[in-house]
């Protein structure tokens, strides 16, 4: 990967509708080799794919939380069944499993306190295996 791979990268990051015109503009290319190196990039895995960024308050998701989860066990069905069942709820935008303290780290995104309360209540505290929980709330967003 040269300069202009990561050229190519960094504008499609900030801006990943561009037109290959307008991409190979920025970075100083033509429009033909600019097109090439992103379909190299693309076909090698570095570019996975392209997304929109949503209002989270236009779906109902502005109320965003972290979540510190402990399980009360180690075995491996425990840790399993809570990792497929807390990957296919919609809430959770980001789900990491942690070396040490906590066991995993998760970003949640609902409407509001109500609504987060009935989420970790009977979606995440119901779960078998979970032992200690730990919100944390956003003071304030400064960056990302």
């Amino acid at each position: 990967m040269d300069r202009l791979d990561r050229a190519i990268i960094d504008e499609l990051e900030r801006e990943g509708r561009l037109s290959n015109v307008e991409l190979a503009s920025r970075v100083g290319l033509t429009p033909g080799p600019c097109l090439r190196r992103v379909q190299r990039l693309e076909a090698s895995g570095v570019i996975l794919g392209y997304r929109a960024v949503i209002d989270p308050q236009a779906t109902a998701r502005g109320f965003e939380v972290i979540l510190h989860v402990d399980l009360s066990t180690q075995e491996a069905a425990v840790v399993e069944g809570f990792e497929r069942e807390v990957a296919r709820l919609d809430e959770v935008s980001e789900f990491k499993r942690l070396f040490g303290t906590p066991d995993y780290f998760l970003r949640v995104a609902v409407a509001d306190l109500v609504a987060y309360e009935e989420f970790l209540t009977k979606r995440i505290m119901a779960l078998k295996g979970v032992g200690k929980v730990s919100s944390h709330f956003a003071m304030k967003n400064l960056k990302g």
